[in-house]
This record gives C-alpha cells, sequence and structure tokens, in this order.
C-alpha cells in the first residue's frame, strides 16, 4: 500500500482504547460528543454509521471480524478499573507483559479467528463482490496486532502476552530494534507512574525482555500485514483492484515498553498515533502527507467516495481534498481543514480524564480541570520519543494551544460529567451485587494485590463514594 497509494504520516486515534475509538470512526463524532467514555460505554446500537448511510445510498455492505464500537462489551474488570480511577488506591491490573512463541517455522496462521475473518473476506470478494452490479463496501476487522490474554494471571486476566510463531519472528531484524529510554520512576509524570503501576510495568524489566516484547509485537504486526495482503491479492485477482479504493487502520497503537508502559490508554505517540494509507483510483502513488488527520476524518471521507452529502455536524474532515492533493476550501462547504487534531481518553489506567492536541510540532497534553494536575507539551520535531516536557518553559504557548483545546470542548466541564458518571455506574454495580460485592470486587482483575489488604481497599472505595463533588 505504501509503494502503490499515499501514506498519512500523522494520522491519530480521537481515543487510545478500542470501543471509544472506534465510536469515532464509526459516528465522525469526537469522544465527549458520543459520550464513549471506556471499553463498555460505545455508540447506542441504533447509531446511523457510515455504512449505514452508504447501505441507504445503494451500496451492498459486508462486514466482518471485530466491530467494537456499541456499548456493553468487555470485562467487568474493565469497566470497574473505569468507574474507580479516582479512587484513592494503586492496584496492579494487567499481567506483567511477556512473550509466548508458539509453533514452528511452518506455523503461519497463529492467529485463528483473525485468519478465519480474512478467509471469509476473500472469499467473499470472489464469490461475491465480483457479480455485484452495484458498488459495494467491505469492513474487516482484526484482532491482531492487539496482546493475547494470559491466563496464568488467575480469574479476569488481561490480555499482556505478545505471541506469535518462528515464522513471523524471524521476518523481525533484532539488530534494528529500538530500545526506549524511560525516565526513573521517581522522575514520571504522576498520570504515567499510575498507568505504569496498574499495568504491571513499575518491575524490572532486563534489556532483553524489552527487545523481545518489540520484536514479538513486531511479528504480530508482520503477520497482520499478511491478512492485509490475502485482501489485496484477492481484489486483483478479480480484477476488482483497479476500480476499488482501500483504507486501512487502526484503533490505537501499542506502546510495546515505550515509557514503560505496554497496551494504550495514553497520547505518547506509540499509542495515539495510527497507521493511515489509502490505495485506489485516483489516489497518488508513493504519497506521504504530513498533516494532522484523525479517525473521525473516516465518516466524511467514505461518504465522500460514495459522493454522498456529508452532514455538517461532524467532528471530521474528508481526506479526499488531501489524497488528491486539491486547494481544501473549493471543495469543503465547511472552510479548510484544521490545523489540529483532538485526542481524549477517560477510561482504566489513566487516573484522570486525559486530552491531548496536535499541531504542527507541537503535542499538549492536559487533564482533568486542567490545574489539579500538571499539563505536559513536547516538541516532537525536537524530541520524537517525548522525553522532556517543556510547558513549563513555553506557558504562552501552553496558553494558546489551552485555549484552542477549550473552544472545541469545555475540558473541565466534560470530566466532571465523566466523574459523576463513573459514581453513578459504580453504586448501581455495586448495588446489583447486593451480599456478593465484596467477594466479587476482591476477584476482578487486581485480585493479586487486592486480597492481600481487602478491607483497605474496601475502605478507600466508601471514602471516595461518600466524598461529594
Amino acid at each position: 500500500m505504501k509503494r502503490y497509494g499515499t501514506v498519512f504520516l500523522n494520522a491519530y486515534t480521537n481515543s487510545p482504547i478500542c470501543c471509544p475509538s472506534r465510536a469515532a470512526m464509526w459516528s465522525g463524532l469526537f469522544t465527549h460528543l458520543t459520550e464513549s467514555w471506556n471499553n463498555f460505554k460505545g455508540l447506542d446500537p441504533d447509531y446511523v454509521t457510515w455504512m449505514d448511510l452508504m447501505q441507504k445510498h445503494g451500496y451492498h455492505t459486508q462486514k466482518y471480524g471485530k466491530l467494537d464500537y456499541t456499548s456493553g462489551h468487555h470485562s467487568v474488570s474493565n469497566r470497574v478499573e473505569a468507574w474507580t480511577r479516582d479512587v484513592d488506591f494503586l492496584l496492579r491490573q494487567e499481567g506483567r507483559p511477556m512473550v509466548n512463541l508458539t509453533g514452528d517455522r511452518k506455523h503461519v496462521r497463529v492467529m485463528e479467528a483473525d485468519w478465519r475473518n480474512t478467509d471469509e473476506a476473500v472469499n467473499w470478494i470472489k464469490e461475491e463482490a465480483i457479480n455485484l452490479t452495484q458498488p459495494f463496501v467491505l469492513y474487516l476487522g482484526l484482532n491482531l496486532p492487539h496482546p493475547y490474554p494470559s491466563p496464568y494471571a488467575g480469574e479476569n486476566f488481561g490480555s499482556s502476552t505478545f505471541l506469535t510463531s518462528p515464522y513471523w519472528l524471524e521476518k523481525v531484524t533484532y539488530e534494528a530494534i529500538k530500545i526506549p529510554k524511560w525516565s526513573s520512576l521517581s522522575e514520571m509524570h504522576p498520570i504515567d507512574y499510575y498507568s505504569s503501576y496498574t499495568k504491571n510495568c513499575t518491575g524490572e524489566f532486563t534489556k532483553q525482555e524489552v527487545r523481545n516484547i518489540r520484536a514479538f509485537y513486531y511479528a504480530m504486526c508482520a503477520e497482520t500485514d499478511a491478512m492485509l495482503g490475502e485482501i489485496i491479492s484477492a481484489l486483483r485477482d478479480t480484477g476488482l483492484l483497479k476500480k476499488t479504493i482501500v483504507i486501512f487502520t487502526a484503533d490505537h497503537g501499542e506502546l510495546a515498553m515505550e515509557h514503560r508502559q505496554f497496551y494504550k490508554m495514553s497520547m505518547y505517540e506509540g499509542s495515539s498515533h495510527v497507521p493511515l494509507l489509502v490505495l485506489g483510483p485516483g489516489i497518488k502513488e508513493q504519497q506521504q502527507i504530513p498533516n494532522v488527520v484523525s479517525l473521525v476524518d473516516i465518516y466524511p471521507t467514505m461518504l465522500d467516495i460514495a459522493r454522498i452529502p456529508v452532514p455538517q455536524n461532524l467532528s471530521g474532515y474528508s481526506l479526499i481534498p488531501l489524497l488528491r492533493g486539491k486547494a481544501e476550501n473549493e471543495l469543503s462547504p465547511r472552510g479548510p481543514r484544521p490545523s489540529w487534531v483532538l485526542s481524549e481518553f477517560h477510561g482504566c489506567n489513566v487516573n484522570a480524564s486525559t486530552y491531548m492536541l496536535r499541531t504542527d510540532k507541537w503535542k499538549y497534553i492536559t487533564y482533568s480541570d486542567g490545574h489539579s494536575v500538571l499539563p505536559q507539551l513536547f516538541d516532537l520535531s525536537d524530541d520524537p520519543d517525548e522525553l522532556t516536557n517543556v510547558a513549563v518553559k513555553f506557558p504562552v504557548i501552553v496558553h494558546s494551544l489551552d485555549k484552542i483545546l477549550r473552544s472545541i470542548v469545555n475540558y473541565p466541564k466534560v470530566s466532571s460529567s465523566v466523574q459523576e458518571y463513573n459514581k453513578r455506574q459504580f453504586i448501581s454495580w455495586k448495588q446489583s451485587l447486593g451480599q456478593n460485592y465484596s467477594n466479587v470486587i476482591a476477584n476482578l482483575r487486581w485480585h493479586q494485590d487486592w486480597l492481600k489488604e481487602p478491607q483497605k481497599y474496601e475502605n478507600a472505595i466508601n471514602k471516595w463514594l461518600s466524598q461529594s463533588k
């Protein structure tokens, strides 16, 4: 795709976690508008997505694999950890990140469920799409390169295992793997420390362990890439490739031990930056677009491709003008695309609502009400690894970026709404359990820590519940 299509160099998720990110992509709306606060709370099942609109306008639509943009999914642990993030306690919620090698050099299909979905999509292209008289839109959602579950961590385990086979691992050049620099635990931003601790990453890790986690992650990416290759081959073999636009992206990134964390939930590049590649008729070859874009742009882009009028209330802007290299304002009735993107996070493993504004070289991250937690400012041109917070050094930049952010979202108010929502949800969950509450809460993903001092943690929750706003 990179060779024959266009790459967006600065594409971002609008919320670095599965369900809220996908809710933004399918709705074209920022997270504070969908109120998709965590992995349990996404869009209503009857929400009109871009695919629904395309179907209404005569497209044949087909979906395979992971969708995960509506409410009601993911584990109880995931929900409770998000709801209780304001409680004054610190518990490890994930298994320690680890690697696992499976099978031999001939073992290609490691992530079997993804391969099954890929096969179904390939068969659909070869048997159905080729015979359609109407245009089609096909969606394939893969789980890879998401880490795998870690059952060794006991009941309600998380996903902290990077799993692959020698077939894929041999494609990774170990010598090229960069070992990320870490701040000492005492120097970490308080929110980062909470994330690192809850993700079970504050212990000792050898360089070899870190290199392995990163190598296995890259091997998992290679397997994902092979599935994409199967789709492109099927389109080429059926003669459909020359009249089909292909878009490849992801709901979020993977830190793979950058900033002493794995997984996502962070505004650092490893987690919030996503791949976005486009290939097809009218799309320039080997084009690299530096403009900042985000997943809410997918909705208007899909409608633009289908020549369907784009609703005016969307947060996103069509990518078509950038892809075709045209002046933006001749095409968009809403005027030019903004020079910023917004990402926000309100879920587990982070103990404050987080807002990120990315402009040309700056990344501004602020938390909660904008006062109680120190903001972060990174100059990505000078500090691509985001190791030096220059917020104190550049107060004028901070002020101007904060002003832009507040013009998009009243973030102290949103943070406060999320806090109230978390408390309401927790109380209702607690009441639903009755006598079983103490036992259930003790045996969630944090059980290894909780069971050492159950009363201490229950007391901390009771104190939080008794605090009024």
